[in-house]
């Protein structure tokens, strides 16, 4: 495997300047993809002048953090052969935003529901901690990442 890989994605800004007493700028925008998969219509957190009905950065940074470590999380186990049921996963951050009107995720807590087989909770809860040591994403973070996983262990009937 390489130890290098590059993304590349195409950012097209769809919206529009209103000129009246100030500048009001449509927030939408697309995100397209290489290889033929769908786009991503996006725009702002309505907090911010966007469209709720869009997705927005945050929420995409949520998304990519969460499953990032996932995937993680899965490769660890393949690693110990352990076998997940399910994992459902409801990550939530916190942003703050400073006077001069910047801002930054402060933190996100990863929470998943995960349902093994034929294990032990401390098992996973343990390679759960250690995905974040291989998440690239967790790796990329400057903020705090926070795992509070509730495992369930299904026994042998």
């Amino acid at each position: 495997m390489k130890n290098s890989h590059h993304y590349t994605i195409d950012l097209l800004w769809k919206g529009s300047v209103t000129i009246d007493k100030r500048f009001k700028y449509d927030k939408t925008y697309q995100i397209n993809f290489i290889n033929n998969k769908p786009s991503i219509t996006g725009s702002a957190d309505p907090v911010f002048h966007g469209n709720a009905a869009l997705y927005n950065p945050e929420e995409l940074l949520l998304s990519a953090l969460a499953s990032c470590h996932m995937m993680s999380f899965f490769y660890l186990c393949s690693v110990h052969k352990l076998e997940i049921e399910s994992y459902h996963d409801q990550p939530k951050g916190t942003l703050t935003i400073n006077p001069n009107g910047s801002g930054q995720f402060k933190s996100v807590v990863l929470q998943p529901t995960i349902v093994a087989k034929h294990t032990q909770k401390n098992t996973i809860h343990e390679l759960f901690l250690k995905a974040k040591e291989y998440c690239f994403i967790a790796r990329s973070c400057n903020f705090n990442i926070i795992l509070k996983p509730e495992i369930q262990i299904l026994k042998l009937s």
